[in-house]
């Protein structure tokens, strides 16, 4: 019997490899993403102190106008650009960037490149 293959299961795999190599410290803290069905997520994480620095998502009531009737991937960047300037405030310039076992396109692509645009370096 041909049994489907989990892809979350896999993704979370993967995620777990890549993280036994990567690590956010105060200088350099870690770009996350999450990306769900219909949302995505970006924290900005200090894994010494396990604290979360920055984060920003497209579910916030900030971003409901900018994000209203705009495509996934336009959501992306959206939230990208809002996690890079909150970081900037903060005096965050160069993180790790962490993409959470996805594939570097679309989505991630769109967030990653908009973050880059607003000066975050990785």
């Amino acid at each position: 019997m041909i049994k489907k293959c989990d892809k979350n299961a896999e993704r979370l795999k993967r995620h777990a490899r890549v993280r036994n190599h990567l690590s956010g410290t105060a200088e350099r803290p870690r770009l996350c993403i999450y990306r769900s069905l219909n949302s995505i997520y970006a924290q900005i994480i200090d894994d010494t102190k396990g604290a979360t620095l920055v984060s920003c998502n497209s579910l916030e009531k900030e971003l409901e106008k900018q994000i209203s009737k705009k495509s996934k991937t336009e959501q992306a960047k959206v939230v990208g650009a809002t996690v890079a300037k909150r970081a900037m405030e903060k005096g965050i310039t160069e993180v790790v960037f962490d993409r959470g076992g996805y594939l570097y396109t679309g989505r991630v692509a769109a967030l990653a490149d908009a973050a880059r645009e607003q000066g975050l370096k990785f």
